[in-house]
């Protein structure tokens, strides 16, 4: 009997279970990604649920309940609980019943219905922030009071639709460059330009902050660059280390009119402020005690800035928080390859930064030829009868540790070498030492937090000419570096279960390629271990793009 063409069942608990043999299960997949996240992914049923954040992102997307209900019923193999379906008109409602916009240049609260704002008077953490009754669904907002009153709002279960619109910043001409330093013909890809016209929504009060969520190699810097070509106001970008400071800057110059003399990097080792200046949160973050102010906080009202990129915004610490609720009449472009964070607060994201404002799935863009197609496998390596001893007696993160360092992953490392000796690969890890063990062992380079930034893009430059053909990275290369060529992946260990990891980690060989359009990517776990469980956690991230994984034993990688 064939797997039924209605896949999805709906529980009361907001859990959706999505049978994976359906022949509807891409269609019904994908559709699940605009309002829904995903949760579990075992050989038969994918979990997701319904979260209140995924039902307003869809809601601030335009995506309206009934459309979300007719989705479910139409895939659904029984009816949609009641509470279900209350639960989803409730929450997506919430979006929008309460509105910021300017009258007369004063910052005005509107609610849909008196009950809602006479609430919101009666609440410790809003009516603080409320200035002045105008009437009894109107109240006044101090300008200096804009990203608190969301914050507080969010916290309380009702997010703000910001209608209040934005300060100009400084002018700042400059236009595209029709052609690459190559000579190569540039232009924003049908997506990329796509993203930039939904968050600039021809300059209204309706765009102008948000999330643009592609993946890595999908050429978010050049959304950003796009971004900065509609509004041409002067920008503070944000990124997450010295090396993306300065990819950052070369592509601008690369990819524009703007000059050297016109870009300024703002780190630890320059401190140039010009009409685009790019630096990182660490700098940001900087103070010398913890009793005493952030040193580099001033850095956003030095300059008339129009616009505020976030690169990565899923790292966005969380000092910088609070910052970002003091600048909300700033526009305010956020870019990530995964909305999810590891504490768990994209409600901050989605009320100091925006809503989603655009995403492709990953496989949409691999099915185009904008990224390239990827193969995913684990490979589960045993222990040692040693090492299994002492992971036995061991506790809880001290048995991650030895089973992430498994020194048996060094021989299926060399294994894996012997059949890509032809490929560019990247072997990516998170425990130094384990690092420094294998760099020695295959006679290869290693790059930590420790290399300096002149040898990093050294080695960096080294392995995009092909001078190098295997690079160790620790985890400071998961996010922001740029090499093109590489095809293969090797993890070897990684953060407890973190998705947004994995996401970055398959980035790093999702650019495209020049001939091959493929990319491999192996992750090894010790067999049944904690390693292994923080895995197939960290696989729900493939799952959520449209991957499949292959799981094989140490033993089968004769038969890949």
């Amino acid at each position: 009997m064939g797997a039924p063409a209605r896949p999805l069942i709906v529980q009361s608990d907001r859990t959706l279970l999505l049978e994976v043999d359906s022949p509807n299960f891409t269609e019904v997949r994908d559709g699940l990604a605009r309002f829904a996240e995903i949760e579990k992914s075992p050989e038969h049923f994918h979990t997701y649920r319904l979260s209140t954040i995924s039902l307003w992102n869809a809601a601030a997307a335009g995506m309206a309940s009934d459309e979300v209900l007719a989705f479910l019923s139409k895939f659904g193999r029984y009816e949609v609980p009641e509470s279900i379906a209350t639960e989803i008109r409730e929450s997506m409602g919430r979006y929008g019943r309460l509105r910021l916009v300017r009258v007369n240049g004063s910052l005005i609260l509107e609610a849909s219905d008196d009950d809602l704002m006479s609430r919101l008077r009666r609440i410790g953490s809003t009516v603080r922030l409320l200035e002045e009754e105008l009437d009894a669904r109107r109240s006044r907002v101090a300008d200096r009071h804009r990203g608190e009153i969301k914050h507080a709002l969010i916290k309380i279960g009702f997010p703000v639709e910001d209608l209040a619109g934005y300060v100009d910043g400084a002018p700042l001409e400059f236009s595209l460059a029709e052609r690459l330093p190559s000579g190569e013909p540039f232009a924003l890809r049908p997506y990329q330009n796509a993203a930039r016209e939904v968050f600039h929504a021809g300059g209204s009060e309706a765009g102008g902050t948000g999330v643009v969520v592609l993946p890595c190699g999908a050429g978010k810097t050049v959304v950003g660059i796009g971004v900065m070509e509609c509004i041409r106001m002067q920008t503070l970008i944000l990124t997450t280390n010295i090396v993306a400071v300065r990819q950052w800057k070369r592509e601008l110059i690369e990819k524009t009119s703007l000059t050297e003399e016109q870009v300024g990097e703002y780190t630890g080792r320059r401190k140039e402020i010009r009409p685009v200046t790019v630096t990182t949160y660490q700098i940001l973050t900087y103070r010398r005690r913890k009793t005493e102010e952030f040193t580099h906080f001033g850095l956003f009202a030095s300059n008339e800035w129009g616009l505020v990129i976030y690169d990565e915004v899923h790292l966005l610490p969380a000092p910088v928080f609070r910052v970002t609720a003091e600048i909300q009449a700033r526009r305010r472009l956020g870019l990530t390859a995964t909305l999810v964070r590891e504490d768990n607060k994209e409600d901050e994201v989605f009320s100091l930064i925006g809503p989603k404002r655009y995403a492709v799935p990953w496989r949409e863009l691999e099915r185009n030829g904008w990224i390239a197609s990827a193969r995913c496998v684990e490979v589960r390596v045993p222990l040692t009868t040693d090492d299994a001893l002492l992971y036995a007696s061991a506790d809880r993160r001290s048995q991650f540790r030895i089973a992430s360092e498994n020194p048996a992953k060094l021989e299926v490392i060399r294994q894996l070498l012997d059949r890509h000796a032809e490929d560019s690969v990247l072997i990516i890890g998170q425990y130094l030492r384990q690092l420094r063990q294998l760099s020695r062992a295959l006679k290869a380079p290693v790059i930590t937090g420790q290399t300096p930034v002149a040898e990093r893009e050294r080695l960096y430059a080294s392995f995009r000419c092909g001078e190098i053909q295997v690079l160790l990275v620790s985890k400071v290369g998961n996010f922001a570096i740029d090499l093109p060529d590489a095809n293969v992946a090797i993890q070897v260990s990684g953060t407890f279960g973190s998705r947004q990891e994995e996401a970055q980690r398959l980035g790093r060989i999702l650019r495209p390629k020049s001939e091959n359009n493929t990319a491999t990517f192996y992750t090894l776990v010790s067999r049944e271990t904690k390693d292994q469980e923080f895995g197939t956690r960290r696989q729900l991230f493939l799952t959520e793009q449209g991957y499949s994984y292959e799981i094989l034993n140490a033993g089968d990688l004769v038969y890949l």
